[in-house]
């Protein structure tokens, strides 16, 4: 399995509208991050998980030319916005796109896309297929088991694929969560800023407190913001746990 890390920054990117925020951070091109999303693959299936406002160039960059399913983990736009463009898909691969995601997600999909649904579907827009996910399931040579968990007071859906665990947009895990996780080879964790505190995500120091609990054995941080440096951190970070950063790309 491989997985590319397609965009690891925080909800407004890196740096964000209007370039607000470049001065902050040098020009290593690691610290320039789109949205969060991420591509998973193995020899019988291409996985999305998420697909945010960069999908199109996230795909063109990284040379996605296939994708049968989508798992979206919440109704944030920096997580959905690039589903119509999905649709490219759609022609090339002459058939609908099966989407996994909470009954939360779901419904914002249906609202916000609503020309994609029903009799009034626009003629020529993406067509995916909703499933809502609750328990784990099998696609082709991947076990994807859902991991819910806290952002804020907003739920997240995030996903184990086989030994490969992804969760953004993180506050709080519950441990009926943490004991899915367990046994991950790697975990994808989001990791805000070094501080102060957040009231709807994970610090990084506190990251590195959960991965450190799990026991996982290597941790990957993303959701970072523009005062994240990529070089500096990852030094003060342990071996295991690290920034990961836009195309960057592991075997798992």
């Amino acid at each position: 399995m491989k997985c590319t890390f397609l965009g690891t920054g925080t909800s407004m990117g890196v740096p964000v509208a209007g370039g607000f925020g470049r001065e902050l951070l040098n020009s290593d091109p690691r610290n320039q991050r789109y949205r969060c999303s991420a591509w998973v693959r193995t020899d019988k299936a291409s996985v999305l998980i998420d697909a945010g406002p960069e999908f199109r160039l996230q795909s063109i960059r990284s040379d996605i030319d296939h994708i049968d399913l989508v798992l979206i983990t919440h109704e944030h736009m920096d997580h959905m916005a690039g589903i119509d463009d999905l649709r490219a898909y759609n022609y090339k691969q002459q058939g609908s796109i099966p989407l996994f995601s909470s009954r939360n997600g779901l419904r914002s999909i249906r609202s916000r896309f609503d020309y994609l649904f029903g009799k009034n579907k626009y003629p020529g827009s993406t067509s995916i297929e909703l499933n809502e996910v609750t328990k784990p399931f099998s696609f082709n040579d991947i076990k994807i088991t859902p991991l819910p968990y806290n952002h804020g007071d907003i739920e997240v859906t995030g996903f184990r694929l086989n030994d490969f665990s992804y969760m953004t947009d993180v506050k709080s895990i519950p441990d009926s969560t943490k004991s899915l996780v367990s046994g991950s080879k790697v975990l994808v964790l989001s990791g805000l800023r070094w501080g102060p505190k957040h009231p709807t995500h994970l610090t990084i120091p506190e990251a590195v407190e959960v991965a450190e609990e799990l026991k996982i054995p290597m941790t990957y941080l993303i959701h970072m913001n523009s005062y994240v440096d990529h070089e500096s951190s990852n030094k003060k970070l342990p071996p295991h746990v690290q920034l990961a950063f836009d195309q960057l790309e592991i075997t798992i």
